[in-house]
């Protein structure tokens, strides 16, 4: 008992004596044996009622049983019911359940995973991805005690997430196998690499990965159809060494819009598992060229070199106009170039100026320096009435962009007035001057980014020269074509944000969760969290069509789409009350991928088990795991104990006493005459 509890005790023994003694002795004069009695009886029922309010207490020590924690995790994968293994699993479990042993020595809790991880005692088969090592993680950090132990049944099988294998756990696992262990010979197309995008015209790359399961050597023809046409076939030689094999291939967009391509490997003899031997993918390929804009005073050989160089990549298309006194349509384009410019140049420039749009100046002997002198453009020249031959030295620190030298040095001297240039903008110089052999500092070809417009200056006419120069060393166009690419890139990348962009794959499988983003802004380019996104989707090959609202979400708007059949799609994103929409298109693929094993994965939860000390068992003999959890001493019910505070009056008792005792009392001060 705590001293201070004696302590109250103590105390309220004598105020209830003082008490007792005040009412009933202090001021009577001629006090009797009855004063006596009834200030002992009221001394008592002071104590008795400081005692309910004092409520003293002792710890005691309780000893108590506690069962050990086991946790089935159930595979609720597709891949179980793909094996036929579904009837089984709830066999098992029926067994666990209803076993008097087990369920004395555990508490048992009941886990489904797949898609998502939950507690659960009702399992479907239906999840069309698996993944062991977050309920394993998420297992081992509920589980306390290390001796707990974890009973997983599955087929092994992992399809998204961290290897299961390399999971961080303290528990001793227990897997029971489902599913077929034998190995059977199989092939199939593991992966294939695509980019999402291609332009119409252009060839994209394919990487396809394949893998051979088998002993005997086989020859076997692999192939890519579109729309029912074979464009790519090669036949492929496996043996139990080379059993992998990586193809690389080239497939050149003709068709614009969403373009669904299958791959598929000749099947084996007796192959068990045939899902696995084809798959589909798509890319989207994009119509859309970019527009370059050459405007000159007059014709030049300049002007055709840099048309041919520029349009190299059929994305690009060159127009080459003579400068008009009213304004030119430069809005939908991604590059202007202005060759050897003069007061004709004064409107376009406006305009090039006022809408911050990226051009590129080309200068020489027809070029007005007095009039680009007082446009404010971040260049200067003082020149003098003479021309100037200016030959190439290329800069090795040149970063803006990537840029090898392609014998610059040796290409023919461009033309220009002579004399000292000022840049007083932030700028980089990939070429400088080279005046007879002496290598200056004065830029020759420089880059700038002022406010985010992006300036190209060549101080030099004569560049069809290096073109021709180039074709000469290596019998092809194709080095200077590069060099001039790499300039329309860097200067025409700029891109200005649509209000609305939608994050969407042209892709998918069957039964896999879509998640569809949106961004949305407003006229201040500013997030918009008032407006109204809708979905409409239509499946082109039955014409159904579906409407549905974005929900947002933090900074942006997210749709989920769940059990869309496989086939072609057709959509179009568009904001309520605004005429403001995104249309495009995707697939899905009739691709089940718990559907591509063809046997159980014993060997890895053989490692698990191992690695975690617990023991491997299958689904044949899954009796002898429970009789080893039953009789094994390492999971025996502990007895524990805990301290509680034992009160030491019964408050029903002492409310009695008390109620007695007053009643006593009142009875002698009745009978006495004092009431």
């Amino acid at each position: 008992m705590e001293k201070y509890l004696i302590i109250w005790i103590l105390l309220g023994l004598i105020l209830s004596s003082f008490f007792g003694y005040y009412l009933y002795y202090y001021k009577v004069k001629q006090p009797t044996k009855i004063n006596l009695l009834l200030a002992i009886i009221r001394s008592i029922v002071f104590f008795l009622i400081g005692l309910l309010l004092i409520n003293p207490s002792i710890p005691e020590e309780v000893l108590f049983s506690q069962k050990t924690k086991l946790s089935v995790l159930v595979d609720n994968s597709s891949s179980i019911k793909y094996f036929k293994k579904d009837s089984l699993i709830s066999h098992i479990l029926e067994v666990l359940k209803n076993d008097k042993k087990l369920n004395k020595k555990f508490n048992i809790d009941y886990y489904s995973f797949g898609n998502k991880f939950q507690l659960s005692d009702t399992f479907s088969f239906n999840d069309n991805q698996t993944d062991i090592s977050i309920p394993l993680k998420k297992i081992s950090k509920i589980q306390k005690n290390r001796n707990s132990p974890i009973v997983l049944i599955s087929d092994g099988n992992q399809t998204i997430g961290n290897d299961y294998l390399y999971t961080k756990i303290k528990e001793p696992v227990f897997p029971i196998v489902i599913g077929d262990t034998s190995k059977y010979k199989d092939v199939n197309i593991s992966q294939i690499n695509v980019n999402r995008y291609s332009f119409i015209n252009n060839k994209f790359p394919v990487e396809t990965i394949l893998q051979y399961d088998g002993v005997q050597p086989v020859r076997l023809r692999y192939s890519i159809e579109n729309n029912g046409n074979i464009i790519y076939n090669k036949i492929i030689n496996f043996t139990q060494k080379n059993n992998s094999r990586i193809l690389k291939t080239f497939i050149k967009s003709t068709q614009e819009g969403l373009n669904v391509y299958k791959s598929k490997i000749q099947y084996l003899e007796n192959e068990k598992n045939r899902a696995n031997n084809h798959k589909n993918f798509s890319v989207e390929v994009n119509n859309k060229q970019s527009k370059i804009l050459i405007v000159s005073s007059f014709y030049h050989p300049d002007l055709g070199a840099l048309k041919k160089a520029i349009e190299r990549d059929k994305q690009r298309k060159v127009n080459i106009e003579i400068i008009k006194s009213k304004k030119h349509q430069i809005n939908d384009c991604q590059l202007v170039i202005l060759y050897q410019p003069d007061e004709k140049f004064n409107l376009l420039l406006k305009q090039l100026n006022s809408n911050k749009l990226s051009f590129m100046l080309i200068t020489g002997s027809k070029t007005d320096w007095s009039f680009i002198n007082n446009k404010s453009l971040g260049i200067t020249k003082k020149n003098i009435n003479q021309l100037e031959n200016y030959s190439a030295s290329f800069n090795n620190s040149f970063f803006t962009f990537s840029q090898k030298n392609i014998g610059f040095e040796n290409f023919p001297p461009l033309l220009d007035y002579f004399g000292e240039l000022n840049i007083e903008i932030p700028h980089q110089t990939l070429l400088f001057q080279n005046i007879n052999g002496y290598s200056s500092q004065n830029p020759l070809l420089v880059t700038a980014n002022e406010s985010n417009q992006k300036k190209i200056f060549l101080f030099g006419e004569g560049i069809w020269k290096w073109r021709s120069s180039s074709f000469q060393k290596k019998n092809s166009f194709i080095n200077f074509d590069k060099f001039i690419g790499s300039i329309v890139q860097y200067a025409s990348n700029k891109k200005i944000r649509d209000r609305l962009d939608i994050d969407i794959k042209p892709s998918y499988n069957i039964n896999s969760k879509i998640l569809i983003s949106a961004f949305y802004i407003d006229e201040n380019f500013q997030f918009d969290s008032r407006a109204t996104l809708l979905f409409t989707v239509l499946n082109k090959n039955t014409k159904e069509k579906k409407i549905l609202p974005f929900s947002l979400s933090d900074s942006s708007y997210q749709l989920y789409l769940n059990s869309l059949d496989s086939g072609k799609y057709e959509y179009i994103v568009s904001v309520n009350e605004q005429d403001i929409s995104k249309k495009g298109n995707f697939v899905v693929n009739d691709f089940l991928v718990e559907e591509q094993f063809t046997s159980a994965n014993s060997n890895k939860l053989g490692l698990l088990a191992k690695k975690t000390k617990g023991g491997l068992y299958f689904e044949d003999n899954y009796n002898l795991l429970v009789d080893k959890l039953v009789n094994d001493d390492e999971f025996l019910i502990e007895q524990k104990s805990k301290q509680i505070s034992s009160n030491l009056i019964n408050k029903t008792w002492m409310m009695f006493v008390i109620v007695t005792l007053l009643s006593i009392e009142w009875i002698i001060r009745k009978y006495i005459g004092k009431v």
